[in-house]
């Protein structure tokens, strides 16, 4: 059964107070997580050990890093390994956002060479892909999604595939308002799950959780969450207003 997820991304935002307030105002909602139900929350590093302190009583909420570098260890300052990641319990690890593959120049190969450090500590990447609003407009979405699956998870063998949550964000999406239709979602999130089946097999694709990162609100999550393929969501804004990430986490199937 296809873990259903709800991921928050803090991105940079929340001071040391404000995060650590948010998290005890999510945990005292006492939401309980079916078997097949995650809550994981990505939040700025400085907070990583609070936010798994706090976390860790609670069955199936996790912490997760937002990021980390391509290189096992050296003269990268200001950068963060995944062995330190795993060094301090952190289980998920944000790879290949929109944001960073934008602003940071990141490449399909060094995304593929960040989640070989992290499967090699035992830390489940969440891949980010998706289209800009350009390659959208111009109906070649499809394949540019299978670009990017092809050169940075195709390398993996069918364990290690298995233990990477996909995130399809819809670029155009993210910060506008914006939301893919449910149509649009399913859409995509099927083509993903059918390029994993023509690679990998339909078993092993149909035990990949797909989720959708693209403007998810209090009251959208429902509606794309219900979608055949969609197994949930990877959250900026609304996972900021404690009772929006609430609802959104009941909202999971």
């Amino acid at each position: 059964m296809r873990k259903q997820i709800a991921a928050a991304n803090w991105k940079m935002n929340l001071t040391y107070q404000q995060g650590e307030q948010l998290l005890q105002e999510i945990l005292d909602a006492k939401i309980h997580l079916k078997e097949d139900q995650r809550a994981v929350f990505a939040v700025p590093a400085p907070y990583l050990t609070m936010a798994g302190q706090k976390l860790a009583g609670s069955k199936n909420y996790f912490a997760s890093a937002q990021n980390c570098y391509n290189k096992k260890s050296g003269a990268y300052t200001g950068e963060t390994a995944a062995e330190m990641l795993k060094s301090i319990g952190i289980e998920f690890c944000v790879v290949g956002h929109s944001e960073r593959r934008e602003y940071f120049n990141e490449s399909n190969q060094m995304l593929f060479e960040k989640m070989q450090l992290c499967l090699e500590n035992e830390i489940a990447p969440i891949f980010c892909c998706g289209e800009p609003l350009s390659i959208r407009e111009a109906g070649t979405q499809n394949s540019y999604v299978e670009t990017q699956l092809k050169e940075s998870l195709f390398d993996f063998n069918e364990a290690q595939l298995q233990k990477i949550v996909i995130a399809y964000e819809p670029i155009w999406a993210i910060g506008t308002g914006k939301t893919a239709s449910t149509e649009q979602a399913q859409e995509m999130h099927a083509h993903i799950r059918a390029v994993l089946a023509k690679q990998y097999g339909n078993t092993v694709a149909e035990n990949i959780s797909i989720l959708y990162g693209g403007s998810v609100k209090a009251n959208n999550a429902k509606e794309l969450f219900s979608c055949l393929d969609v197994d949930g969501g990877l959250v900026g804004g609304a996972s900021l207003v404690a009772k929006d990430f609430i609802t959104i986490i009941q909202s999971l199937k």
